[in-house]
């Protein structure tokens, strides 16, 4: 099968050419300069590990 050969090349390089293009714009990329938090959770953020506690109650969106 040819073909299905010629398509993952054309999709490995695909992959190579955006993975270089991302490490390109983050190399590039300024710091964000935020403004520290007030009244912030302590320990790992909510958003990024998908658990939010109140109270010793867990929910997950």
């Amino acid at each position: 099968m040819p073909d299905d050969r010629e398509k993952s090349a054309r999709l490995a390089e695909a992959a190579a050419r955006a993975l270089a293009e991302a490490a390109e714009r983050r190399a590039k990329a300024k710091p964000l300069d935020l403004p520290e938090e007030l009244g912030g959770r302590d320990g790992p953020e909510p958003i990024r590990f998908g658990d939010w506690e109140r109270k010793g109650l867990t929910s997950d969106f």
